[in-house]
């Protein structure tokens, strides 16, 4: 694609990247084959493409910012066409920039909702007291927002007692921001099934939020401040454990991004890498260990669902599915399994027609084979699906012992 990017924009290193991405585009449009907004609406601007388009116009004048701005926010960030594109254009990062371009800012009740995110979801301790006020008050919540509301408000997990073999695995366990509130039962039952393989099993006192909800809305300097304080929180840690785990993927790959993010940053290029080389998600740690896993639960047939960040974000689709299906277990087919559920972080709530849609979709994909239950690998997806439907959904972690 050709580019003619103002001069005082490539002088910026997220305007040479940007330039760089946009050069790497061919237009072969292979991208909307896979893009689940482009699947719904059929308009070629809430597909890749056209939004590359637009976001290259909008970089190179500055000019259509409001209709950028509607079709960006309806993009899942999902980075399905990552995964199906040839060139390899880089489409989350470039979508990243231009967000930061355009800011977190909007008018009217769409401003005031992400203001209201931004304040709630990513302090743990305040999104727990809103939840169980909210369960209170649950028929005066707007509808977008009363189904985001947990059913059962958690704690944090927290460090039981360790194996007294000092050639134990060591391992850092991240508890997350909305998954310790939403879905603690996760962490609970990754804890104690490391333990029961002689593994140390730790938490970090001082983690918060891995700044991917700040980033997706636009706000960089938010998000790279959440960044900053968890590169504090974990660094010393790190430097005993064997690695940093992450049972949500939404936020492992944040976590391992974190050595791009920060590389500019001179006081936390070094240890931002240094973490983020930590980072694994919880599959990738279990299927290294040389462990005969075995069914924790009794039912037989079981729809995964691979969330985006895990399949297109770290490329990790099928290790979960190898382990469920060494455990025993038989995994129901999945027809067009690289869809989006339409959770996307805060996009259920922002973009709640869209979200219903496909969530209707995702959820008859994965009824098609009568399964017994739903697993999957992330908290938004979890809690997005299991909203509504009778068939239980879970974390594939608590399939396992």
């Amino acid at each position: 694609m050709q580019t003619d990017l103002p001069v005082k924009l490539l002088a910026t290193d997220d305007g040479r990247r940007a330039n760089e991405i946009l050069r790497s585009c061919v237009h072969c449009g292979f991208c909307n084959a896979t893009c689940p907004t482009y699947q719904i609406t059929g308009d070629e601007l809430d597909g890749p493409r056209g939004r590359i388009y637009l976001m290259r116009e909008l970089l190179e004048t500055g000019e259509n910012t409001e209709r950028t701005t509607f079709h960006l926010d309806r993009c899942l960030t999902c980075r399905a066409c990552e995964t199906t594109c040839p060139s390899g254009v880089a489409y989350g990062e470039l979508a990243e920039i231009t967000r930061n371009t355009l800011g977190v800012k909007r008018s009217g009740l769409a401003g005031l909702t992400r203001q209201f995110l931004q304040w709630l979801i990513p302090d743990a301790g305040r999104l727990r007291r809103m939840a169980r006020i909210g369960k209170l008050f649950r028929v005066l919540v707007p509808k977008n927002l009363a189904k985001n509301i947990p059913t059962k408000v958690g704690k944090a997990w927290r460090a039981l007692k360790t194996a007294d073999n000092d050639h134990s695995l060591s391992v850092i366990l991240l508890n997350g921001c909305a998954q310790q509130v939403s879905t603690p039962q996760t962490n609970i039952a990754l804890a104690q099934l490391l333990q029961d393989h002689d593994i140390n099993v730790s938490a970090a006192p001082d983690e918060g939020c891995c700044g991917s909800l700040d980033l997706h809305l636009g706000d960089e300097n938010q998000a790279l401040n959440r960044m900053r304080h968890n590169v504090d929180a974990l660094f010393e840690l790190a430097q005993s454990c064997d690695a940093i785990l992450s049972s949500a993927s939404g936020c492992g790959v944040t976590f391992k991004d974190y050595a791009r993010l920060l590389a500019h940053d001179s006081t936390y290029a070094q240890r931002a890498a240094t973490i983020a080389a930590k980072v694994l998600d919880v599959s990738e740690f279990l299927d290294s260990l040389e462990v005969n896993w075995a069914r924790a639960r009794s039912v037989d047939r079981v729809a995964w669902h691979s969330p985006c960040t895990l399949q297109h974000g770290q490329k990790l689709d099928d290790v979960v599915s190898r382990l469920l299906q060494k455990a025993g277990y038989k995994l129901t087919p999945v027809p067009d399994s690289h869809l989006c559920c339409g959770s996307a972080g805060t996009y259920s709530i922002l973009q709640p027609q869209m979200s219903d849609q496909l969530k209707t979709n995702k959820w008859d994909a994965l009824m098609a084979g009568a399964p017994e239950l739903v697993a999957t690998a992330n908290v938004g997806c979890q809690t997005h699906l299991a909203a509504g439907h009778d068939v239980e959904v879970v974390h594939w972690i608590e399939l396992l012992k």
